[in-house]
């Protein structure tokens, strides 16, 4: 949607007048400022010949007429210069000082009020077009915003009340060391999620201001990828899953802690979304750019789910709703674009799913 409207907003803007054409626009301003000022010092000397001529050796009287002569062509010019500036300064400006105003005040729906055509915006012209851009961003963000504010009280909301339920519970009197055990483990793994909400909802915050991805260095990301696989093998025997790996050796200018929180996602949800047949990741260079696969041979997804699984806090499978809070995919998507990469997924249900990682070799 960004781009979109990026690129719609950089065709008006290159509506705009060409450098060339404003500086000749400028000289032409110049230039008549200076017939104006000619054409009075001319017109002066006129007058004081036409006065000499008809007064003669009166010099009060031939000075009289060059100080009325003079004060009215200087007055003639300060009007119609106050006339260009109202008409080209002081309305356009005018106009910026509103919108901005209005926008200030929290009305993201204001439009630019252009005044002259496509092809020849003037400066004016192109900040209100700016001003327009940076509302319609903002109207998008404060969207975005209050989807995100709602959805995270919405997920904290079942945690919470989980919480307090067990823990009224095991205020009851009489309650066996069985069913206290039991009411111990559920509050455990309940703030356990809780905490990795709050973890993931803190962490979606600093991609957003871009505050991952600074620390770009040498990241090797064969054995970075091996190193996480290792994690997630205890996981993996425990299913019976084969694994299957093909990491070639490449090494890439990155940031190494946004890179493994991408891995591990991946790897958990393959592990999480496959109950038998296998596990597959692939490392290999393609056109100068390193490529991820991450495959399995789990439920899959359908069509619909797909076009929505890399947005906040959906989760297509509710049967493993316990098990995360449907940010992971979303963290992923936003830290590959930081780091310049891009992701894709294909997925058939009832037969698996492959994401494919692409990122560039120095990010």
């Amino acid at each position: 949607m960004r781009g979109a409207r990026s690129g719609a907003y950089g065709e008006r803007r290159a509506g705009a007048r060409t450098g060339r054409r404003r500086a000749l626009l400028y000289m032409a301003a110049y230039a008549l400022r200076f017939l104006a000022v000619a054409a009075i010092i001319t017109v002066a000397v006129f007058v004081c010949e036409a006065a000499v001529s008809a007064f003669g050796a009166h010099t009060g009287a031939v000075a009289a007429v060059m100080l009325v002569a003079v004060v009215f062509l200087s007055l003639a010019l300060t009007v119609s210069e106050l006339l260009l500036r109202k008409f080209t300064v002081e309305r356009p400006v005018a106009r910026i000082a509103e919108m901005a105003h209005r926008i200030a005040a929290g009305d993201f729906s204001v439009r630019a009020d252009v005044t002259n055509a496509y092809g020849n915006y003037n400066e004016y012209d192109c900040i209100l077009l700016d001003l327009e851009r940076a509302a319609a961003e903002l109207d998008q963000a404060e969207k975005m915003r209050i989807d995100f504010v709602s959805n995270v009280s919405h997920e904290l909301k079942t945690p919470l009340a989980v919480i307090c339920s067990y823990a009224q519970a095991l205020e009851k009197p009489g309650l066996s060391e069985q069913a206290r055990a039991e009411y111990l483990k559920v509050l455990r793994e309940t703030a356990e999620r809780l905490a990795a909400l709050v973890h993931n909802v803190l962490r979606l915050n600093r991609l957003e201001h871009r505050k991952l991805g600074e620390e770009r260095g040498e990241v090797r990301l064969h054995e970075q990828i091996a190193q996480c696989i290792l994690q997630f093998e205890d996981a993996i025997e425990a299913k019976g899953l084969e694994l299957i790996c093909d990491l070639d050796d490449v090494t890439i200018v990155s940031d190494a802690g946004c890179l493994e929180l991408v891995w591990n996602n991946l790897l958990s949800n393959a592990v999480k979304f496959t109950d038998a047949g296998s596990i597959s990741v692939t490392l290999k260079m393609r056109d100068s750019r390193a490529v991820v696969t991450v495959s399995d041979t789990g439920c899959g997804m359908s069509a619909e789910t797909g076009a929505h699984i890399f947005e906040q806090f959906y989760q297509g499978d509710t049967s493993h709703a316990g098990e995360g809070n449907g940010l992971g995919l979303a963290l992923v998507k936003k830290v590959i674009a930081v780091l310049g990469g891009e992701i894709g997924a294909e997925s058939e249900e009832g037969k698996g799913s492959t994401f494919r990682v692409t990122l560039p070799m120095q990010s």
